[in-house]
């Protein structure tokens, strides 16, 4: 029996929340398929421990995830601290030294999930956003000059290499002609006559590699108001970091809200483990209450069982979220429903029970 060992970062807010009913999930999973189980270890790290410590997580946080085989995070956000510090001082830390260069986050919208577009059938939303989640606008990289001075000037730079370009592009066609669907590439290469000329430039260089697959580029602008008004034109996309955060929030918004959106941050090679979050925020307005929709954290462990090759529980997984969703008497709040948590948990295991 195969054994996977998860660390649970649950953080602030709603996050020990939500990843509760997920692991509830993942341990009910291995328990019916007998062929693995799952050990987690839970840390106590996040905004609450760097009001107490100075710090995000301990100064050997990575050195002691590196003995895990999946990292499931819950939501990182908390009064008081800076966002910059909770990102950058425990997720984008991950992502970088555990080389999770790719971000996947579907934007499916569900049987029975809100929709706020008119006209638009359900299969209509079925994209596979892949985004280059390692440099872009978040490699870390500028300067500030001249600090609190009237010439003051502020430096951010975008960092594209080809190694970085290629390998998520590459990604992405595999994806493609797997799932025998459209690849979209998005960019601005009319007006950053560098970095989105150089990515736009590699996507057609990968893309003479796979004659098989139909391929679109545009614009994020136009891409944008697509998304909106004619969804059903995309199927796989790839985009650069920054248009990819911003981009799958307005696909979240379309395909039942934020407490549906789950996301995975992938090291293909399997060299460092991966990371599986809902990408919602902390929510510390509803910490605490037992309201979450824990069905994002769901989402991302049904990644998780698809990433360990178990792709059968994956689907009965996402199968279970979209039948209560489609049941309709075990909603959380912000799907309209009186539910708590914990009773939408207990009602996605009940699907899987069958």
């Amino acid at each position: 029996m195969d054994t996977y060992k998860i660390a649970v970062i649950p953080g602030d807010g709603v996050g020990p929340e939500v990843l509760r009913e997920g692991m509830k999930v993942l341990k009910r999973v291995s328990e019916l398929s007998g062929r693995f189980q799952f050990e987690d270890t839970w840390f106590p790290w996040g905004c609450e421990y760097y009001l107490k410590n100075g710090r995000m997580m301990p100064e050997d946080g990575i050195e002691i995830l590196k003995g895990y085989d999946a990292i499931y995070l819950g939501a990182v956000g908390y009064p008081g601290v800076p966002d910059h510090i909770s990102l950058w001082d425990l997720l984008l830390t991950i992502r970088k030294n555990f080389d999770q260069y790719l971000n996947l986050r579907p934007v499916k919208l569900l049987k029975g999930a809100p929709c706020p577009l008119k006209d638009v059938a359900r299969e209509d939303i079925n994209m596979t956003f892949i985004r280059e989640n390692s440099e872009g606008e978040y490699a870390g990289s500028g300067s500030w000059l001249f600090k609190n001075k009237p010439n003051e000037v502020v430096i951010q730079d975008g960092v594209f290499s080809r190694v970085g370009c290629e390998r998520i592009i590459r990604y992405a066609f595999e994806t493609a002609r797997k799932e025998k669907r459209s690849l979209t590439s998005i960019s601005k290469g009319n007006a950053l006559n560098y970095s989105m000329v150089f990515w736009d430039q590699i996507f057609k260089e990968v893309g003479d590699e796979y004659p098989d697959v139909e391929t679109h580029s545009y614009l994020v602008d136009a891409a944008s108001m697509f998304m909106v008004k004619d969804p059903g034109r995309f199927g796989v996309v790839v985009t650069s970091n920054l248009f990819g955060d911003i981009l799958t929030d307005l696909g979240a918004a379309i395909s039942g809200g934020m407490g549906l959106a789950a996301g995975a941050n992938l090291n293909p090679e399997r060299k460092y483990p991966s990371m599986f979050e809902p990408i919602h925020g902390s929510a510390p307005d509803i910490a605490g209450k037992g309201i979450a929709n824990p069905m994002a954290s769901v989402w991302a462990a049904s990644q998780m069982l698809d990433f360990f090759g178990h792709e059968d529980w994956g689907k009965k997984v996402l199968d279970a979220i979209e039948a209560v969703l489609e049941d309709g008497r075990y909603l959380t709040p912000d799907l309209f429903g009186t539910s708590t948590t914990s009773q939408v948990g207990d009602a996605i295991l009940e699907k899987i029970n069958g």
